[in-house]
């Protein structure tokens, strides 16, 4: 969203924010609950096949992607050891600046996804465009290696929309409220699992 996509907001903090719940209660309609479903028993199937989760954005797609893997590693759990084995590709600044001095930003997913994924692993992308060129290369390369993938999108969806296995587009012409929904769907499914999956499935 630009600058001047928000220039004939009101000025006011309060009417500012009415607006923008506005905004955020007409996009929540617009969730795909059945897609979303599909992610949650995946989620799932990982837990009980000890498999492993990566996820991974930029900007502020990274941030979620951080808070959801904290999310899925602790908060679904009731018992100690017992979460999802969750890495957030964006987490660590020495890989992702090595990777980027060395082989360009554009590879800083997809080189550890290389390293650390197994076939049958799950890759989630968080993109408000999905047309970030890591991401695509990341969704690209899980296709190749044999993990499922799935994608949070917004806008139109990108080029995202159709290289992963599963996507969850919100066709919301807002960066925040793109990035709002990526954290609502990891919450409802963290929610979720915590309470279908029991918080005790891993040994």
């Amino acid at each position: 969203m630009s600058e001047s996509d928000y220039s004939s907001s009101p000025s006011n903090i309060s009417e500012f924010a009415s607006a923008y719940l506005v905004r955020l209660k007409k996009s929540l309609d617009l969730y795909p609950l059945e897609k979303i479903e599909v992610l949650g028993y995946a989620l799932l199937d990982c837990w009980r096949m000890n498999k492993q989760v990566f996820i991974f954005g930029n900007g502020g797609s990274a941030g979620n992607a951080m808070h959801l893997a904290n999310d899925f590693i602790y908060g679904i759990a009731k018992r100690f050891g017992s979460g999802l084995r969750v890495t957030a590709l964006p987490a660590n600044s020495s890989v992702v600046t090595c990777l980027a001095n060395d082989e360009g930003f554009d590879a800083v997913f997809s080189h550890q996804l290389a390293v650390l994924a197994s076939p049958g692993d799950l890759a989630i992308a968080l993109s408000g465009s999905g047309n970030s060129k890591n991401v695509v290369n990341a969704l690209e390369h899980a296709k190749a290696a044999g993990l499922r993938s799935f994608a949070i999108l917004g806008y139109s969806g990108g080029e995202c929309l159709s290289i992963a296995d599963h996507s969850i587009h919100i066709p919301v012409n807002d960066m925040q409220l793109s990035e709002d929904a990526q954290l609502v769907i990891g919450h409802l499914l963290m929610q979720w699992l915590y309470t279908n999956g029991s918080g005790e499935i891993r040994p």
